[in-house]
């Protein structure tokens, strides 16, 4: 098993990187292969609605000169997907946001690529904002028929400056037990 988790943060050792980090741990401690892709900083186009990966059906998005076609490979492979975003003018990331539009457009064009995988969103919050990037991230699950594992409390870290989100206590068991949880919910998913 092996759950890919994408940061979309610009600050590529930021808080999200953080986040994410402390699920991908306790994924690592269940025997659970991981990898983590840095999104965040890199030039993304977002989807023209041109339509062509509904025509090609070939798992590729048409626009070739940035990385989500090697995204989309490493989903396709993924049992588990975790997209981290810090919280951008009360939304997730520009990066992220063509993300979920390319990765989501072919997915769907495909016959649904990820459908039954796990997924989690990871958000890094300095105040406000954390709950809509939350759910944008989750409807990108929810419409490609993913399952969402839950924790203790809504997926979010709060800090500002680099580190911050370590010292949220609160925000460290949330990703703890979300890793925890991704962890069986692919067990059970393998049966």
């Amino acid at each position: 098993m092996k759950v890919i988790a994408f940061n979309g943060s610009p600050r590529a050792d930021g808080n999200t990187r953080d986040l994410l980090n402390i699920v991908l741990r306790e994924l690592n401690r269940e025997g659970i292969a991981t990898e983590l892709v840095q999104v965040g900083g890199n030039l993304l186009r977002g989807c023209t609605g041109c339509r062509q990966c509904r025509e090609n059906k070939d798992r590729k998005c048409i626009i070739q000169d940035d990385m989500i076609n090697d995204c989309i490979g490493k989903m396709v492979e993924a049992d588990g997907i975790l997209i981290g975003s810090p919280v951008f003018f009360a939304d997730i990331t520009p990066e992220i946001k063509a993300f979920l539009d390319r990765t989501g457009y072919v997915g769907m064009a495909n016959d649904g690529l990820f459908a039954r995988k796990a997924g989690a969103a990871v958000i890094a919050v300095r105040r406000a904002g954390a709950i809509h990037s939350f759910d944008s991230i989750n409807h990108f699950f929810l419409v490609s028929q993913m399952i969402i594992p839950g924790s203790q409390y809504w997926n979010l870290g709060i800090g500002r400056d680099r580190g911050d989100v370590l010292q949220d206590d609160e925000g460290v068991k949330t990703m703890e037990i979300l890793g925890k949880n991704m962890a069986w919910l692919l067990k059970k998913l393998q049966g």
